[in-house]
């Protein structure tokens, strides 16, 4: 039979089950600890308790900081996985046990994040991220007790995938503005539009993944973690070909971030707005589509791993689908 001790603005249950040894738990009410103890009592009656105490005993900030330790390092992003740990350890739902945190409380999280701006998609990496650490607690460190409150809460909807192509002159007054800006940015823009890499992609290219034989790059590390290889155009290769080596075997000497920059510049010189450089890789998407490849044959050359996220960089003018109906 359980016991109840009140305590300075709390009360302690204790539950005491031979072959069990004596389980405590502090709650904030008398109610919540005589709930707490007959729900153990009734897992120990039916032969299916687990101990919680593993996961009762550890906040959400420390196994954060174990998921840091253990877990981040072998990431692909390590440094902005690290940067979402330490935000969501800053946030008072770390405070709280991982046995206390519930679906309530996970949709909770979710509207405040919402409502400080977050996107769609930033919330989902921040639910996806405390989704894998409840996961490997409740496989890997001792809280086989623990439910996954994320996996009861219902996930944002992503917005439609942008829908912004090229029209009518503004790929040759792009490449003119570009051209007139200087630099590695009008090479950049056509080697977009060819191979639909993306801009990460891009700026680690090296010359020893080149095979100009089979007229193919490969891509050893993708956002997805799987390599590919690109099939070049013949435009792509002459981009290539009218490219100086340089001595650190490097493609491109830009990073993501002066890619975006410099295009922006460029758009701006070509008084065209709304378009981003990652917009040239839906661009070049839907191009193969309408060059007549299959859903399959341009998956692999973008690299997209789901039908339905390549049909969010897919855009087909429905004008180019009106000439090819009889």
């Amino acid at each position: 039979m359980a016991c109840f001790q009140k305590r300075s603005g709390s009360w302690r249950a204790i539950v005491k089950r031979k072959g069990y040894g004596v389980l405590t738990q502090t709650c904030d009410t008398k109610a919540q600890a005589e709930a707490w103890a007959r729900q153990v009592e009734g897992e120990m009656d039916r032969g299916v308790f687990v101990s919680r105490a593993e996961a009762e005993n550890t906040t959400l900030r420390e196994a954060l900081a174990r998921y840091q330790r253990e877990i981040v390092p072998s990431k692909k992003n390590a440094d902005r996985e690290g940067r979402r740990v330490k935000g969501l350890q800053a946030r008072t739902l770390a405070r709280r046990s991982m046995a206390s945190i519930q679906g309530k409380d996970i949709a909770a999280f979710m509207q405040q994040r919402q409502a400080e701006g977050a996107g769609p998609n930033t919330v989902r990496l921040d639910l996806a991220l405390l989704s894998h650490l409840f996961n490997v607690a409740r496989a890997e460190w001792g809280m086989a007790s623990l439910a996954n409150p994320v996996e009861m809460v219902r996930k944002p909807r992503l917005p439609a995938g942008r829908d912004r192509r090229l029209i009518d002159d503004e790929q040759a007054r792009l490449l003119a503005a570009a051209h007139a800006y200087g630099g590695e940015i009008g090479p950049l823009i056509t080697w977009a539009i060819e191979t639909a890499m993306r801009r990460g992609e891009i700026a680690a290219m090296r010359w020893e993944h080149l095979d100009r034989k089979d007229r193919v790059l490969l891509i050893p590390e993708t956002k997805n973690g799987t390599p590919r290889q690109v099939p070049l155009s013949t435009a792509a290769l002459a981009v290539l070909d009218a490219l100086p080596r340089r001595l650190d075997g490097r493609v491109w000497g830009m990073r993501p971030d002066s890619i975006s920059q410099a295009f922006e510049r460029v758009c701006k010189a070509a008084g065209i707005e709304g378009l981003t450089f990652h917009d040239l890789r839906h661009e070049a998407t839907s191009r193969f589509f309408e060059q007549g490849f299959n859903p399959m044959e341009v998956a692999s050359i973008t690299g997209h791993k789901t039908l339905q996220m390549l049909k969010r960089y897919t855009h087909l003018r429905a004008a180019d689908l009106a000439k090819r109906i009889k």
